[in-house]
């Protein structure tokens, strides 16, 4: 089988291996969709710091079990599956108190270890979660993204009723407003610096979009949700503009969430945090739970996914995809890798 290897940043390079022979409670899934994000892109431009090369990428995915390995139940040849790409100890003090995406010796497919670029993939039975037969693959490989906001939107216990306010409107920006409101926020403000994002976040059912090259963010809450501002601010876009944005404007004694992976070292003001004694918190990543929900949210007509694809492209052009999102930064949301064109050898 055809198995995508990028060797250097900017590199990608097409390997014939055998096809996967199962273990005991593993199941062969046979790969359909593969999303890529913005950890992949930093991939492909060699700036995500815990990612060596050679690596097979790939952990949005979706496919259908093809095989079952010794002792696998629960599960049926021809099912649609994704794949859950954590792989982590269970020995460590997160994963004993089921925070095992806190895994001190957290591995993610496709960065620290092998992803599921390929058309068959092997994988733990227990890393599997179904998918509804009447869910498409290009959804089922947008569960993981979604996974990630409905963790993300979890942080602030107090989500019912509340209004959010959210830093950054790309795909997780848009994902993390929907998250939010399908569980229970009842308005939702979202900002960014371009009209392009914020009409697709409007699309989507977002009730507040604020370009903030044009408008200040702190009056933009004011307007929207009165004195009292947001309940909670989920900062997306995770650089020192937006978390200033945060922290200066927040309601005092309210809580923050950094969602977006900082790039660099951060400069922001401690200082306003602790006098306005604001919450900062953080996410990472999900839990199987978390799956479940962004699967259930989807089956209700509470997520849109389509409007959120941008564009397909056949397995062979990987590198394609990059270049595309590369040129088209702004208007990019969800690429989408279709590997079903490839034939058997």
């Amino acid at each position: 089988m055809l198995q995508q290897v990028m060797t250097a940043p900017g590199v990608i390079e097409f390997r014939e291996i055998p096809k996967p022979e199962l273990q005991p409670g593993q199941v062969l899934v046979q790969i359909m969709r593969i999303g890529v994000c913005g950890s992949d892109i930093h991939v492909y431009h060699g700036k995500h710091p815990f990612t060596k090369y050679p690596v097979t990428q790939g952990h949005e995915v979706s496919g259908r079990i093809v095989q079952l390995g010794e002792g696998v139940t629960g599960f049926s040849v021809g099912q649609k599956v994704t794949i859950e790409p954590q792989v982590v100890c269970g020995k460590c003090y997160p994963c004993r108190h089921g925070k095992y995406n806190l895994c001190e010796e957290l591995k993610v497919m496709g960065f620290q270890t092998t992803g599921t670029a390929s058309k068959y993939f092997a994988v733990d039975a227990e890393k599997v979660t179904p998918l509804p037969e009447s869910m498409s693959f290009d959804e089922g490989a947008m569960i993981e993204p979604l996974a990630v906001t409905v963790h993300a939107a979890r942080r602030f216990t107090e989500l019912e009723g509340a209004k959010v306010a959210i830093l950054g409107c790309g795909p997780i920006g848009i994902l993390l407003a929907q998250s939010c409101k399908a569980l229970g926020a009842s308005q939702v403000l979202i900002t960014d610096i371009s009209d392009m994002r914020l009409e697709l976040a409007r699309r989507c059912g977002v009730d507040y979009t604020v370009n903030t090259r044009e408008r200040n963010f702190g009056e933009a809450m004011v307007e929207c949700f009165g004195p009292d501002k947001a309940d909670v601010i989920y900062d997306c876009a995770g650089n020192d503009i937006t978390m200033g944005q945060a922290i200066q404007y927040a309601r005092k004694g309210s809580k923050l969430v950094l969602v977006a992976v900082y790039a660099g070292m951060a400069t922001v003001d401690l200082a306003v945090l602790n006098d306005h004694e604001l919450d900062l918190d953080t996410t990472m990543m999900y839990r199987h739970e978390d799956y479940v929900t962004a699967i259930r949210l989807v089956e209700e007509g509470k997520i849109q996914l389509k409007p959120l694809m941008s564009k397909h492209f056949a397995f062979r052009d990987y590198l394609k995809a990059y270049e595309y999102i590369d040129a088209n930064r702004e208007s990019t949301m969800k690429v989408l890798i279709d590997v079903t064109d490839e034939k058997e050898e």
